[in-house]
């Protein structure tokens, strides 16, 4: 598959020229409608693969919930909320609130309660025959300029920033400060692209100076569709130009469609079947944005009444429930830990029970096997990004290394993302790289654990115990109590009654005071205090 004008540097989900070292995400436009990868690791393209597929579309007042479905399985899930919708293609007037110079950065104030984070290779320039200025040179505290989220906020990050702004419409996406015209990879015929790209040439108006991404649903386009699709995104890009003049700073200039259009514009396929919406107001609004955009789209689009709820009718819950799990059982008896970190993801696999292998290498080639198929799914199905570390369990063979690697690629080829896989290391591990835009399926749908603080332990009532007798001790060599009250948990002041009656006793001998004990119900395990009476 070759590609066009312009190339992928960093996946599926980034363009750049082909002669820039810079690259950024493109918001709103799916696997298909980028340029083909091209990068030093192992770079997967997703294949046409006979998928069954099903998208079900879950809404209530307070959020909508996107599940897709491939032969019969969850594989992805969205999930948006009124009250915290996604950032990616909004357009913003910020205004620069500290440069960093030894970052290369700028935080800018978009009217977030965090400031937004900006790269110096995301600031656009129109020559890239240019050495790229320090930021220094390039902005100062105060200025004001328009700016895209290219990257939601994740945990205690800001929102991620770029100057080159992209605006994706039914069947192109436009780029106002690049002249490169782009076709989409999924278009292989190489007549077909060159055909498309001077079709466009010829219908972009005299004097334009910006460019566009050819999307996959053009390649069937008429003329005068295509020039209806060139005059809508360059007039909205001229009234989000002009209210950039007038408006105050930290202004939201463009908001990206809500996440049920987003699913005709940016999830739907040639494999996609139908597309269940559980809402008669959401399926008609959506049936209305299809037969004005997606028409390809209005034949799959079913509205579901049924009394069952459509994500039990379909397992989806089910699902749901178990991807927020550490544990992923494999059909073997062997099963997937995973466990996700600020920094990356680590995956584990196991044999458990398994062991109906011919003989143990056997067993864990098996075991492995399966395993790649189950992390697959469950990178997309939870969302998982950033680095992420395989630990399959090891094979002596360098046979079985390469057929597990090669069944791995086979699996994450389905996977809409960009991801890299750069083999096993020297230590058995595999590591890769999965993008990551949005906040994985665990970070929307929990919060960190009140009792642990998301450490996933506490402390043992052995050690809090040991804490309490230590507390006491250093508060009777400060002050002259006549008593010493402890407050704790049941489970501690159990323990303080048998186990840990006798250090007490002693602890009073020595001190010369008499200790109490008193159970504080609202008191976590690791919570006490020590009274002095």
């Amino acid at each position: 598959m070759r590609g066009a004008n312009l190339k992928c540097v960093d996946g599926p989900d980034t363009w750049a020229h082909p002669d820039s070292s810079q690259s950024r995400p493109v918001p709103g436009i799916d696997a298909g409608d980028r340029p083909p990868p091209s990068t030093a690791a192992f770079s997967l393209a997703r294949k046409n693969f006979p998928v069954n597929e099903q998208i079900l579309i879950n809404v209530t007042p307070q959020e909508t919930r996107v599940a897709i479905m491939e032969l019969g399985a969850v594989q992805e899930l969205h999930v948006e909320r009124i009250s915290n919708r996604g950032l990616v293609g909004n357009i913003y007037l910020g205004r620069v609130g500290r440069v960093l110079p030894g970052m290369q950065s700028a935080f800018i104030e978009i009217g977030l309660a965090r400031a937004a984070f900006l790269h110096v290779a995301d600031i656009w320039a129109s020559n890239k025959n240019v050495e790229q200025k320090p930021i220094e040179k390039l902005l100062q505290e105060g200025q004001t300029l328009v700016v895209q989220v290219i990257k939601d906020p994740i945990g205690s990050k800001g929102a991620r920033l770029s100057t080159q702004i992209s605006i994706a419409g039914r069947l192109l996406v436009y780029l106002p400060g690049d002249q490169h015209i782009g076709i989409s990879q999924r278009i292989e015929d190489e007549v077909e692209r060159e055909h498309l790209r001077e079709k466009l040439h010829q219908l972009m108006p005299e004097g334009e100076t910006g460019g566009f991404i050819v999307r996959t649903v053009a390649e069937t386009a008429s003329d005068d569709e295509l020039k209806s699709d060139i005059e809508y995104l360059i007039k909205l890009w001229r009234g989000i130009a002009e209210a950039s003049k007038t408006a105050a700073p930290q202004k939201l200039l463009y908001q990206d469609l809500d996440l049920a259009s987003r699913v005709l514009r940016d999830l739907v396929t040639k494999e996609t079947e139908r597309i269940i919406v559980d809402s008669r107001e959401t399926h008609a609004r959506m049936t209305d944005f299809a037969e004005r955009y997606m028409r390809n789209s209005l034949s799959a689009l079913e509205h579901y009444n049924g009394e069952r709820p459509l994500f039990d009718l379909f397992a989806a819950e089910d699902e749901i429930e178990r991807a927020l799990e550490r544990r992923v059982d494999l059909k073997s008896g062997g099963y997937v830990i995973i466990d996700q970190t600020e920094a990356l993801t680590t995956v584990d696999v196991n044999t458990g029970a398994f062991v109906s292998g011919r003989s143990f290498d056997d067993t864990i080639f098996k075991t492995n096997l399966e395993a790649t198929q189950a992390i697959a799914r469950q990178l997309r199905l939870r969302n998982l990004g950033g680095i992420i570390i395989v630990d399959f369990i090891d094979m002596d063979t360098d046979e079985h290394k390469n057929a597990v690697l090669s069944e791995f690629h086979k699996a994450l080829s389905r996977d809409r993302t960009r991801i890299t896989v750069n083999g096993f290391t020297q230590l058995g591990l595999v590591e890769m790289t999965r993008k990551r835009t949005r906040e994985s399926l665990a970070h929307v749908l929990c919060e960190p654990c009140p009792t642990c603080s998301g450490r996933g332990e506490i402390k043992s009532a052995q050690t809090v115990c040991y804490e309490i007798l230590r507390e006491i001790m250093r508060s009777a060599r400060q002050f002259d109590a006549k008593e010493f009250r402890i407050l704790a948990s049941q489970t501690v002041i159990d323990r303080f009654l048998d186990e840990e009656s006798q250090g007490m006793t002693m602890l009073e001998d020595f001190i010369k005071k008499p200790i109490s004990l008193s159970v504080e119900t609202s008191y976590t395990q690791e919570q006490y205090d020590v009274i002095l009476v």
